[in-house]
């Protein structure tokens, strides 16, 4: 695991740097080992102290204490006595669930709890690690770090699909029509409460929290965030809870569910934006033992990526694909209904 050696202390010159983390201008002033526990994956406050104590940290090239203040702007450096993992994925027969493919791509239905790609306390498992087993020399775009075929990605706890690219020339035409777009995509969201309209537009610049960059927060400020604009409607109200269909007209990291959470509407069992907890209801009696049961069956957020249109790299035409809810979030709807009727 990152950080176990940072008991030992080694030379400068036998260091490896394996973070580099500039703080955001809206940074409030917090502890050096505090925000470090927030951006290093996988490590624990004490293994930051450590690190520290071993002077394996710097901010702005400096060697520092643990009760050091970050503030905007910050350069917070990490390094290691040995060099970053090896960007070498490896290949494993994981089964996948290919709905299409033809010779330059396929549509993958994720089910919910995996990773897309291998990183930080997920090198394997993940999709990436299961297309390069059954595909060959697929294309890495110009970035070329580790992700083969990768067009675009969704959370880990989100299922549905994703389009891979099988050459470089679909990579890069798919990747314009996600810059540009047009690439329909529609998802299926069962989020707390009943919506006061039917039908809605959330437009809100989403950019990551200051102190906590796992979740992303909403900005009125432009140059704190990205554009960031979702259609939804309602599909079927359950007075408690309501299952949505949206539509993204741009891709940011957890816009769903960043923008339901700030219309007061959290994903059901999102435990990151709060929708983990009773919000509506009673906390009580029959009623909180189906919630729970509820939460059960689910990993994470109740959020499916359920449909995918765009023009093909090499015949042009529109594609459309479409995929139902997984069992388990459809057996969650439906608790939901039978217990609204028999109320």
């Amino acid at each position: 695991m990152l950080l176990n050696d940072l008991e030992i202390t080694s030379e400068e010159d036998d260091l490896f740097e394996h973070y580099r983390i500039v703080a955001d201008k809206g940074q409030s002033l917090m502890r050096l080992d505090k925000y470090l526990s927030l951006h290093v994956a996988n490590a624990s406050r004490t293994k930051i102290q450590n690190g520290i104590d071993a002077e394996a940290v710097k901010v702005n090239d400096q060697i520092t204490k643990a009760s050091y203040k970050i503030k905007p702007f910050d350069v917070v450096t990490l390094s290691l006595p040995h060099p970053p993992r090896d960007t070498e994925i490896i290949p494993e027969n994981i089964p996948l669930d290919i709905i299409y493919e033809d010779d330059v791509l396929l549509i993958v239905n994720k089910p919910t709890g995996m990773v897309v790609h291998p990183a930080y306390g997920n090198w394997t498992g993940t999709l990436i690690n299961a297309l390069v087993y059954h595909f060959q020399n697929l294309p890495t775009g110009r970035n070329g770090e580790g992700r083969p075929g990768l067009v675009h990605r969704i959370d880990k706890d989100t299922s549905g699909l994703l389009v891979i690219a099988k050459t470089e020339f679909a990579m890069t035409f798919l990747a314009r029509q996600f810059s540009d777009h047009t690439i329909e995509r529609t998802y299926n969201a069962l989020v707390w409460g009943e919506l006061k309209e039917e039908k809605g537009t959330i437009r809100g610049n989403i950019g990551r929290n200051a102190k906590d960059r796992r979740v992303m927060d909403i900005f009125d400020d432009e140059t704190q965030g990205k554009h960031a604009v979702t259609h939804y409607e309602v599909v079927k109200p359950l007075r408690y809870v309501s299952l949505i269909k949206c539509n993204l007209e741009t891709g940011r990291t957890h816009q769903i569910r960043a923008h339901m959470k700030h219309i007061g509407h959290p994903i059901f069992n999102d435990t990151v934006y709060g929708g983990d907890k009773i919000l509506r209801g009673i906390s009580n009696g029959n009623y909180k033992t189906m919630v729970e049961n509820c939460f059960s069956l689910l990993p994470g957020q109740a959020l499916h990526a359920k449909s995918l249109g765009f023009v093909h790299p090499t015949t042009k035409q529109w594609l459309q694909f479409d995929t139902e809810l997984p069992e388990n979030f459809q057996a969650i709807v439906n608790k939901w209904e039978n217990y609204v009727q028999y109320q």
